[in-house]
């Protein structure tokens, strides 16, 4: 990753859009992540503005990718759940390496990553796997179920080519 400099930014995703990301240096004692319209300012410490601090930045990331997931992601599990009429036992937010989310023993895990898309594909995703947990198995009898509920789906797959999920 490139390093973000004081005047540096990047561009990081939330429900697909893209914010800026803006590093400041303060006097305060911890780091700080203000999500603002457009924007997400990281104020550091000073005493970090001569050491790399990528790894400050993913870390507040991640944890803001969390906490978004957490407060965002009921809404779209009820959504689902009264669509289909079916839930998994439970659900749980956690990194996955390569994967938006996975089905284990009737349990639903969700990268907290997959809020870097838009809504629409996050509900993809959570019906894609809630129809894996209800036929058990992929082919032809899960993929009808999907079209009922989601006639485009064949668009969002195709928007997350290369994504395991």
């Amino acid at each position: 990753m490139k390093e973000i400099g004081e005047n540096a930014s990047r561009l990081v995703k939330i429900f697909g859009t893209n914010y800026e990301l803006k590093l400041i240096y303060k006097r305060i004692k911890n780091p700080k992540l203000d999500l603002k319209e457009r924007e997400i300012e990281i104020s550091l410490p000073t005493k970090y503005k001569k050491v790399n601090n990528n790894s400050i930045i993913d870390i507040l990331l991640e944890k803001m990718y969390e906490a978004i997931a957490n407060k965002e992601l009921d809404n779209i599990m009820e959504k689902v759940r009264t669509t289909l009429k079916f839930a998994p036992e439970d659900y749980k937010i956690l990194k996955l390496d390569k994967r938006l989310g996975k089905c284990v023993a009737n349990k639903l895990v969700i990268n907290p990553e997959i809020v870097k898309y838009r809504k629409e594909i996050i509900e993809y995703v959570i019906f894609y796997e809630f129809c894996r947990l209800k036929i058990n198995k992929g082919g032809k009898k899960m993929y009808d179920i999907l079209k009922q509920y989601m006639p485009n789906y064949e668009n969002y797959e195709y928007e997350l080519i290369g994504i395991q999920y």
